[in-house]
């Protein structure tokens, strides 16, 4: 059985109405239970609680064993690739409607943490994109993201024409509103609301999906994550790269978005008999056979 958790990072969504009473509910089992509790720095200074220490992402890397995430799919997204570096084990706490990866629900959190701070869950670790923007032979922007790349065009532009390789081998020119590289994490997100399949977390690969092509032709592919991907912007004026939430804007002509699988993976807790099957009956309401 793992070992028992020491220390544990508590972050929430500090914008969300009345989150800190819950908050300070989760830190308290959390003491009862004989772990430390430290704070994200951030939640702390936007909720102003100051009863326990605030750790900024590094050094609640290098100080916890597992962080606590109170919020949405958003919350956890932003700190899950701060936090992928230092191997921390990721527990999602879904404040709302359930989320893909934060799913233990709100009204089953102390049901849910009292074993897996025992030591007695279920573990996966989801990869990551990590790329770049290259402009004459230089990188000017660097970006790792845990759902989806997308370039998409700006908003005086009708369309943008974007090159397609992997590895050494051209696949296309496409005509589109833009392009995603979700990984299977962000299979379930905007590719999935733009047409692409969903991936299961333990797929070694990538969807590359049309935004809005303007050739019927051009669909979803499934790509292997052991070749990089690049994407060449040909026409179209102000298009942009975001990965997850971070963001270049005014992309020139001859700029390449260069993507490939980051060495760095997120490991996430989740409680016993736990499934992905059943998260995405509940999240896309497959009502139909056994829930």
């Amino acid at each position: 059985m793992p070992t028992r958790f020491r220390h544990a990072a508590l972050i929430g969504k500090y914008q969300a109405q009345g989150i800190r009473p819950m908050l300070e509910a989760i830190a308290d089992f959390l003491g009862r239970q004989g772990l430390e509790v430290s704070i994200d720095h951030e939640t702390a200074h936007n909720t102003d609680w100051t009863e326990h220490t605030a750790l900024s992402p590094a050094e609640i890397g290098a100080q916890c064993d597992i962080a606590v995430v109170v919020g949405g799919d958003g919350t956890m997204l932003g700190i899950a690739r701060e936090l992928a570096a230092h191997n921390l084990p990721l527990v999602g706490i879904n404040q709302g409607r359930l989320g893909f990866i934060t799913d233990v629900r709100l009204s089953d959190w102390a049901e849910a943490l009292g074993p897996i701070i025992q030591g007695d869950y279920e573990e996966e670790r989801r990869a990551m994109i990590e790329g770049a923007v290259w402009r004459d032979g230089a990188t000017i922007f660097e970006g790792l993201a845990l759902n989806d790349v997308v370039v998409s065009r700006g908003a005086t532009s009708s369309m943008v024409e974007l090159r397609v390789d992997v590895g050494s081998d051209f696949v296309a020119n496409m005509r589109a509103d833009g392009l995603i590289l979700a990984s299977p994490t962000g299979s379930t997100a905007y590719s999935l609301s733009a047409g692409g399949p969903i991936l299961h977390p333990s797929i070694g690969g990538w969807v590359l999906v049309p935004i809005a092509s303007h050739t019927l032709s051009n669909r979803p592919i499934v790509l292997p994550d052991s070749q990089e991907v690049t994407i060449t912007i040909v026409a179209g004026r102000d298009a942009s790269a975001s990965f997850d939430m971070q963001s270049l804007a005014s992309l020139l002509h001859g700029d390449q978005v260069r993507m490939r699988r980051s060495s760095q993976m997120v490991r996430f807790l989740h409680p016993r008999g736990w499934s992905y099957y059943a998260t995405l009956r509940r999240k896309l309401r497959w009502y139909e056979g056994t829930v």
